[in-house]
């Protein structure tokens, strides 16, 4: 009879979520890969799913379109008790955050995080990367900006990677979490299979110095969660087919690492060939002025190179870029009006 009593319970409970799902509009296959996906779903109360869902749409304030994205990535968000996990963890992300915006918006990015609990893992998360330097006012925004850390394991991790990044001589009383701050992205990445390899390629191939790694590091963090074989070594490549010497490349990649990865076609290539080309200038200058490649080519290359030459200028690279258009003006008598 006990039993009985329970398999009609189970019978009610996966009719009532099943016809929570019909309602929001879920189609079959999706319905059965949520199930598969989570298996506590089977027991989970219609009543339950409905609260949480308008919890997420009407406080929270994510979007009814958005909704299906959502419980789908997680399932398990319709089997939680609102009171118990999700409010708890809403709250404390608001306190992170500036706008409730933020909120929703790191939610959508990525919805486990309303799995997790704030003792067991939000906590010892912001505890983390406090003790590595990062202030308070910019834990919220590392933490929405990338939502999945909260699912990285501390000691088997994060830990690495910080370690790691001490390796390179990195500071962890500071350095280290300005680095995390500037891109959280990267401690997504594994240190073997990317970051020490694109490490040891700045210095076997490029020549880096320590100093030079850990400049790289520092400004412009993005350089080495590249892949070596499909964007740096490519990069390398062409400059070294531009005629640029390996002492040049060193000089460039440490005055402007993102050379290393922009993209050669629609970046590099165009620049160098409209500075020797149509400038014609040698590439010796742009050695010299690495941040050649970070000014738009059109709005403002172009645009001053015909200045200067319309008005008979002699001056280098860095003079004529390395300014403001009010700078440009007063450095040699001439503005846009006049072109």
């Amino acid at each position: 009879m006990i039993l009985a009593s329970m398999e009609a319970t189970n019978s009610t409970s996966s009719s009532s979520i099943m016809w929570f799902f019909r309602e929001k509009g879920f189609d079959e296959p999706s319905i059965d890969k949520m199930l598969k996906k989570c298996k506590q779903l089977e027991k989970a109360q219609g009543d339950v799913a409905s609260e949480n869902w308008d919890y997420l749409r009407n406080i929270v304030g994510i979007q009814e379109r958005k909704l299906p994205y959502i419980v789908s990535k997680c399932p398990k968000i319709l089997t939680l008790r609102l009171d118990e996990r999700l409010v708890p963890m809403v709250e404390c992300l608001s306190t992170l955050g500036r706008t409730p915006r933020e909120v929703a918006s790191a939610i959508t990015k990525f919805p486990p995080i309303l799995s997790h609990s704030v003792q067991e893992k939000l906590c010892p998360l912001l505890a983390f990367f406090q003790a590595l330097g990062v202030p308070e006012a910019q834990l919220g925004k590392m933490l929405l900006f990338n939502p999945r850390l909260i699912s990285y394991s501390i000691d088997n991790k994060l830990a690495l990677i910080v370690s790691f990044l001490a390796s390179l001589g990195l500071d962890q009383d500071g350095s280290i979490g300005k680095v995390l701050v500037k891109h959280p992205f990267l401690m997504g990445y594994s240190v073997d299979k990317r970051l020490r390899p694109t490490t040891e390629f700045l210095k076997s191939s490029v020549g880096l110095t320590q100093d030079g790694i850990q400049s790289v590091v520092l400004n412009f963090p993005q350089v080495v969660c590249r892949d070596v074989e499909k964007i740096l070594k490519p990069n390398y490549d062409y400059l070294k087919e531009c005629g640029f010497v390996d002492e040049q490349i060193a000089a460039m990649v440490t005055g402007y690492p993102p050379v290393l990865i922009k993209s050669v076609k629609n970046s590099l290539q165009p620049r160098i060939r409209f500075l020797v080309e149509v400038m014609g200038r040698g590439i010796d200058e742009v050695a010299a002025y690495p941040d050649f490649f970070q000014h738009g080519l059109k709005k403002k290359v172009e645009s001053r190179y015909r200045l200067v030459k319309k008005n008979n200028i002699e001056c280098s690279l860095r003079d004529m870029l390395d300014c403001n258009s009010k700078k440009f003006h007063e450095k040699f008598g001439v503005s846009y009006a006049s072109f």
